[in-house]
């Protein structure tokens, strides 16, 4: 089994920083894409960010020059560093991974808990 465990969620003030933790645990022997999707009541839910094994990157239009996804391989960690954060912004930021369990199977697709993040004055 793999689980994925987000960290640093919290409130902020407009135009305020954060910075998003998820590790990846249990039965892995590889890694490929980990993604940050987001969920803001009443809206679906949205990718945000995401990290191929590669280290190519993709943004949500609406995050690209404000949010920074990053890995660690060797700690199965996927970061999201955001700044100049708003109202807007605010939303159930999830964790995602795509994870091989052995060498032989196939990748399946695993996602964290949430974090909130809030972004009001």
């Amino acid at each position: 089994q793999v689980q994925l465990v987000e960290s640093g969620g919290g409130l902020v003030q407009p135009g305020g920083s954060l910075r998003l933790s998820c590790a990846a645990s249990g039965s892995i022997f590889s890694v490929n894409a980990m993604n940050w999707y987001r969920q803001a009541p009443g809206k679906q839910r949205e990718l945000v960010a995401g990290i191929i094994s590669s280290g190519s990157t993709n943004y949500a239009d609406s995050v690209k020059g404000r949010f920074t996804i990053s890995r660690d391989n060797a700690k199965k960690t996927v970061y999201l560093q955001m700044h100049s954060l708003k109202p807007e912004d605010t939303a159930v930021y999830y964790c995602n991974a795509h994870v091989k369990s052995r060498p032989w199977s196939d990748y399946g697709n695993y996602w964290g808990q949430g974090t909130q993040v809030t972004v009001s004055s």
